[in-house]
């Protein structure tokens, strides 16, 4: 049997559209059809400068904008042969790891929504309301950054950034173990999950 997921689905967190082979209820083949967002960006990107594609590729990820500003300007800088000094590194490094928790938390917890887990999903974007307010005081910003600019960053880190990010990091530490509690304890996610879509590693390869 083929069916169509999307391009609109409750399960579909964006436009997707997925033709999906089944045999029964195992799933054979994934075809996925992207594009319903195509915003033309990158012709838009032909006729600005470097500097001007920085706002263009926090859209790219809504949810990880900064580490897509870090992409692009450290790709930009090694082909210009530029090279930043080591604070801009380590800022860049911080920045992007503590947006990899924020939208590891809003994705986790979505998925667990989507199967049934409504509690964590409610831990989970608190908690990243706590990264996105540290985002605000540096640059001003909650999810659209253009923090990032080849051969440094906007600004410099502001005044209690060190502070409130190693509060932020005491707090959120035990909060892991709360997460596994609410979602790898959860009867209902695990009979759902658990021991589903297994690949052999040679298939995986």
């Amino acid at each position: 049997m083929v069916l169509n997921i999307g391009p609109q689905h409750p399960a579909t967190h964006g436009v997707l559209r997925l033709q999906v082979k089944t045999d029964g209820e195992v799933i054979s083949e994934i075809t996925p059809y992207m594009g319903y967002l195509h915003r033309c960006f990158e012709k838009h990107c032909e006729n600005v400068t470097y500097e001007q594609v920085i706002p263009f590729t926090d859209r790219c990820d809504y949810l990880a904008s900064m580490t897509m500003n870090f992409g692009y300007v450290v790709a930009m800088e090694e082909l210009m042969d530029i090279k930043v000094n080591d604070r801009v590194e380590y800022i860049r490094v911080i920045m992007a790891e503590l947006q990899r928790i924020a939208s590891h938390l809003l994705g986790i917890g979505a998925f667990g929504l989507d199967l049934g887990a409504f509690t964590p999903f409610l831990h989970m974007l608190r908690d990243r309301e706590r990264i996105l307010d540290i985002f605000e005081m540096t640059c001003g910003a909650r999810l659209l950054y253009n923090y990032m600019w080849v051969g440094g960053l906007s600004h410099d880190l502001p005044t209690g950034f060190v502070e409130a990010t190693l509060h932020f990091l005491d707090y959120f530490e035990p909060k892991v173990d709360e997460f596994e509690n609410l979602l790898g304890h959860n009867k209902i996610f695990v009979e759902r999950t658990a021991d589903i879509g297994i690949m052999p590693a040679e298939v995986a390869i």
